[in-house]
């Protein structure tokens, strides 16, 4: 039978390290610690500091960017994850000389970044400069979706959050009344508890609520409608795609069941479409065509069929014609004998609506128009190519590569300090693998 060395992962042995040595040239690391200690200006942070005379030392703002942009490198992100690095890895250790700063003091290192990012982001890219790493062939831009510090059941218009909060105070009545009534009867001492916590996170929610409701203003669109807001984070905005696929639902193919053979004879699924097959191909009642509505181009005004009042809803540019829309009140729809007639649906709760085109259609040349034009020429399909090879490997690098595929802060100046940061460890890689060639 074959013999083996022993071994024991419970024994402990001493291991005598010097810090500099851990940092080898070539190295990601090297450089990072290189480019810190004799290309930035670190004056910035002077004037967050007043302990000149007075208080205790301060963790050098050198030592706390090294293990912020390192830890970034390595997709760590989070304050404690990284002190914990800065105890337990030889890496970490050497570019903190072991000092071990406290995961409050790195959380409010990256938080106030954004008062001093600018100057150290542009140092850097003056090195990659200077390395001839900067090519000034292209300016090429391109963006990405990235999720922020901020949960979707937060977000809503005002009207959503008011009736979320009125919601949730309904809920906090009644179990307020359940617990009443549990008082006089035997319950266990554990569910009491349970249902009191219970009771105290709804109402901290409704006052979360209720405060934003009280101090932030109704967001607009650029139409002038409202749109979601989000309370944790006001500057963030809801994701439409889903990550990976870009797809705004869970099925993709809404034809899944005529591929897939265990829907072939699915009883249910037969009779339901057969009852839509017979809604669909029932008679429908003829509506109104704007010809039937009566429209004065001089006064610009309009009147239904029914002669009732319409207001004037809109009048500009859609696309390339210059339009005119009127709706109809709601009340005067509401309570109209021909509402089957003009409604799509009878129980729609906006009045109809009716335009008219004024004029023949301006061929305007829109930017996007001249964009195409730019775009399929012989020139900007060869541009376009070299777009491809120059801004998407940067995103790519840095949310497949670097992991770095989330913001930790809220606010919007806060999250993009983040991101240069994030950038500035792109760009320190780039200094790491390719300046000693460029050089």
């Amino acid at each position: 039978m074959a013999r083996y060395k022993h071994y024991d992962y419970n024994q402990t042995k001493m291991i005598p390290l010097r810090f500099a040595d851990q940092i080898q040239p070539g190295t990601f690391e090297y450089t990072l610690n290189h480019v810190v200690d004799n290309d930035l200006d670190l004056s910035v942070f002077e004037s967050r500091y007043r302990n000149d005379v007075n208080g205790a030392p301060a963790y050098d703002p050198a030592i706390l960017l090294k293990v912020v942009l390192f830890a970034y490198s390595r997709g760590i992100t989070s304050s404690r994850k990284i002190a914990q690095a800065c105890r337990e890895n030889v890496i970490f250790m050497a570019l903190s000389a072991d000092s071990q700063p406290h995961h409050s003091t790195i959380a409010e290192f990256i938080s106030r970044m954004d008062e001093v990012i600018a100057p150290l982001f542009t140092h850097v890219l003056m090195v990659c400069d200077g390395l001839n790493l900067i090519g000034r062939e292209m300016f090429a831009i391109d963006g990405c979706k990235l999720p922020s510090n901020a949960a979707k059941e937060w977000s809503g218009t005002r009207a959503e959050l008011n009736r979320k909060q009125a919601k949730i105070d309904r809920a906090v009545s009644r179990m307020l009344t359940v617990h009443q009534q549990g008082d006089h009867q035997d319950q266990p001492p554990e569910i009491l508890a349970r249902e009191q916590a219970q009771i105290e996170k709804l109402e901290k929610v409704s006052a979360k609520i209720k405060k934003h409701l009280a101090t932030a203003p109704e967001r607009l669109g650029q139409r002038g409608t409202p749109i979601k807001g989000n309370i944790t984070d006001p500057d963030s905005a809801n994701i439409k795609l889903i990550y990976h696929l870009g797809i705004d639902g869970y099925i993709a193919d809404n034809q899944f069941r005529k591929c897939d053979p265990r829907f072939a004879e699915s009883v249910t699924f037969n009779k339901a479409q057969a009852q839509r097959r017979k809604e669909r191909g029932g008679q429908v009642a003829q509506r109104f065509t704007p010809a039937e509505f009566n429209y004065d181009p001089l006064t610009e005004t309009c009147r239904c069929p029914v002669g009732q009042p319409m207001w004037k809803r809109f009048k500009g540019l859609i696309g390339e014609q210059e339009t005119i829309s009127f709706q109809v009140y709601r009340q005067h729809c509401r309570d109209c004998s021909l509402k089957h007639q003009c409604l799509r649906r009878p129980n729609q709760q906006d009045g109809q609506q009716v335009s008219f085109t004024l004029g023949e259609r301006k061929l305007l040349s829109s930017f996007i128009e001249k964009m195409k034009q730019k775009i399929d020429s012989p020139m900007g399909r060869h541009i376009y190519s070299q777009r491809l090879g120059t801004v998407e490997p940067v995103f790519g690098n840095l949310e497949s590569n670097k992991g770095l595929n989330r913001f930790t802060l809220r606010g919007k100046s806060k999250v993009n300090a983040q991101w240069m940061m994030y950038c500035m460890v792109h760009n320190l890689e780039k200094i790491a693998t390719q300046g000693q060639q460029r050089h």
